[in-house]
Formats: C-alpha cells, sequence, structure tokens
C-alpha cells in the first residue's frame, strides 16, 4: 500500500488519445514517441487498410487459422512448472531493437517465432505472459500497426477504439530524437491460465514509471486486452523507487 500511495497519476481532461500524458505514456511503450505531437483528423478512407487487413487475416494467430485448444502449428514453447516463477528474470533474455524501443526476448518463453512484423508464440506461463506484455505494445510506432493489432491484441470494443484513435496518429520507426523510456522491470498482478495482468517498469532521464498491461490467452498465444476505451494500457504513473519490481537482470 506504501508503494501505491508513492504513484502519482498523470491526469488531465479531455480525450486521453489527445492528452499530452497519454501521448508521453505511448512514447514510453512506444505506440507514440512525439511527446505533445500533434494528432490529426481522420480524413477520407485509409488507402492501406485492405491491403494490412488482408494480409492480417492470413497470418498464424487469425480467425481462420488459430486453434481453438492447443497451439497453432510450429508453435513449441516450455510451458513446464519450472518456466513459471517470474522471482528473476529469465537467464536465456536477450534485448532486441522493436520500433522505438528494445525489448527482451526468450529463447525458452518467447516469442520465439517472427514472421514479418509478428513476433509471437509465447510460452503458457506468466513469463511468457510478462515478454507479451512488453512486446506486443512496442511494435504499435511503426507502419505494421494494423497487422499487429489484427493478430495479437483482443478483438471487441477495445481494439476498435484502438484502431480508429491510433489512425490519427503519424507511424514513427524511430525515435527522432524524442526520448523514450526503456523498460527496467516488471511484476505479475494476476495470473490464470486464460488472462494475466501485468505491469512494467519504465525508466527514463525523469524517473522510475509504471503502467499495467492485461493479457488474454486466445488463439494458442498471449495477446493484450485492451480497455473499452481503447488504451492497451493503463495510465502512466510516477514512482519513486523500483520496490516491488522483478529487474532484468536480477530482483528488487
Amino acid at each position: 500500500m506504501k508503494f501505491r500511495r508513492r504513484e502519482r497519476r498523470l491526469a488531465e481532461s479531455g480525450p486521453y488519445y489527445r492528452q499530452r500524458g497519454w501521448q508521453m505514456s505511448a512514447g514510453f511503450l512506444a505506440v507514440v514517441v512525439v511527446v505533445g505531437g500533434v494528432v490529426t483528423a481522420l480524413s477520407g478512407s485509409d488507402t492501406t487498410t485492405g491491403r494490412a487487413d488482408a494480409a492480417a487475416s492470413e497470418g498464424p494467430l487469425s480467425r481462420a487459422s488459430a486453434p481453438r485448444d492447443g497451439r497453432p502449428q510450429g508453435c513449441r514453447t516450455d510451458d513446464g512448472a519450472d518456466a513459471a516463477s517470474t522471482e528473476t528474470a529469465p537467464d536465456d533474455v536477450t534485448w532486441r531493437p522493436l520500433g522505438v524501443t528494445k525489448v527482451p526476448v526468450s529463447a525458452s518463453a518467447g516469442p520465439t517465432l517472427i514472421q514479418g512484423p509478428l513476433w509471437w508464440c509465447y510460452a503458457h506461463t506468466p513469463t511468457g505472459a510478462v515478454l507479451a506484455a512488453h512486446v506486443i505494445p512496442s511494435h504499435m510506432s511503426g507502419s505494421d500497426w494494423r497487422t499487429v493489432t489484427e493478430q495479437q491484441v483482443v478483438a471487441g470494443q477495445g481494439r476498435d477504439m484502438f484502431e480508429f484513435q491510433r489512425a490519427t496518429v503519424q507511424d514513427t520507426d524511430a525515435p527522432n530524437g524524442a526520448e523514450v523510456a526503456s523498460y527496467a522491470g516488471f511484476s505479475v498482478v494476476s495470473y490464470q491460465d486464460t488472462a494475466a495482468v501485468v505491469r512494467l517498469l519504465l525508466k527514463s532521464t525523469q524517473g522510475y514509471a509504471v503502467t499495467t498491461i492485461s493479457l488474454r490467452w486466445s488463439g494458442g498465444d498471449w495477446k493484450v486486452r485492451p480497455d473499452d476505451n481503447g488504451s492497451l494500457h493503463s495510465p502512466v504513473s510516477a514512482v519513486q523507487t523500483a520496490r516491488g519490481f522483478t529487474l532484468w537482470g536480477g530482483t528488487t
């Protein structure tokens, strides 16, 4: 409880996706990196939508190919009890550039398959959920965000809202000099076979901040479950310390 009282919510009025605080938090997760950037209005139809949606519909996690039970073809992970601990970061984690940031990947917990913009096949464990919470939102700044959204974000009102709002923001495949926080650690708030909630610890020159990602086990892999308002993560809150989080490379 003391840890939570130290949090400072970045509260602003108006639609959340037009707020500077949302743009900053989105930048942390590589959804939008220009802090205070201009959000343009939708004008006419998106001529790339059909092509992107067609490619997404043929992906390994699409409704047509994803199995109701088990894993999609070619997806194999270590889902044993030893793989489920989140008291320490996995020993086999390496960091790979993705969009405007770097993300942790693990040969044992995922993503074990990379097919174009889709980094997928996560272990059906808390650690697999943790890695999916880092990787999937980090795809959302670039031009392939529609394909990733179709395949790796849970369908419904929240996804529809995210797509509508994200379409108003310019694609950003590189930082362009804007500060982007790094991923410093994580904690698993809750875990079930069908759902998980993960908190991410972010670090920038201004200190630590946290945000929460909800996930669902769907189509044989972890997917991000957005809020009904279209947000892929909770509002970012500043914290004074990293206490209560597992740090990448060690524990708190």
